[in-house]
């Protein structure tokens, strides 16, 4: 009796067509480690952010007045923290992302990745464009729920050109905004829980999920 190998052909190369024409439309190498890095420095970025808001209370308590100074030097240190740490953890998920990339020996920017982070950016910019005015205008209370919900958005928005798993941080994300607007004053322990522990959590899973069986 002779056996057809070649009978799973067919199969295999339908199967190779379904992978190329996903991976032209769909960024499929997030590193698990992206979202494991952000986590670590945003959590970082509210430790020091109760450090200074802290500190201003300190001030403010031994004063017993409101001192337009230290309100003005404190907005711009939370802002340029803001800033700060968008942009590391942002480098460090690229930089995660491109090591990934390059293993798989594809090309990072393609019509797939350029869309995705299209599709990420323009709702968080949006988002930031409003939280500049609530900062400018002294509306706090809006801040944290902004960035959770806007942020949220974004990852749902870019989720359909890159792996579902995204999509559903986000929704949890939007979930956490609309929470926090109701306690503006525990602004600060939302951000740690979003943007925190819910990145080390997810990060954690994309990485025994994608990540964990490749080959170095």
């Amino acid at each position: 009796m002779i056996i057809d190998t070649n009978e799973n052909k067919p199969q295999d190369t339908l199967k190779d067509i379904r992978n190329i024409m996903e991976r032209s439309t769909r960024f499929l190498s997030l590193s698990g480690w992206s979202g494991i890095w952000a986590g670590l420095v945003a959590l970082g970025g509210c430790i020091i952010s109760f450090a200074l808001l802290q500190n201003y209370y300190q001030r403010y308590d031994l004063r017993g007045t409101f001192n337009t100074d230290d309100y003005l030097n404190l907005r711009n240190n939370l802002f340029y923290l803001g800033i700060s740490v968008f942009v590391i953890a942002l480098a460090g998920a690229y930089l995660f992302t491109l090591r990934k990339v390059k293993k798989q020996g594809l090309n990072v920017w393609n019509t797939a990745s350029k869309r995705f982070l299209a599709n990420l950016l323009i709702p968080i910019f949006a988002g930031g464009w409003m939280i500049i005015s609530f900062l400018y205008f002294g509306d706090w209370q809006y801040v944290a729920p902004s960035c959770l919900v806007f942020y949220g958005l974004g990852l749902i928005n870019a989720s359909k050109f890159t792996l579902d798993d995204i999509r559903y941080l986000g929704f949890i994300e939007v979930a956490l905004g609309g929470i926090c607007l109701f306690f503006p004053a525990l602004g600060l322990y939302f951000w740690s829980l979003g943007f925190g522990i819910l990145h080390i959590i997810y990060g954690i899973v994309m990485w025994r999920k994608y990540d964990k069986n490749e080959k170095n």
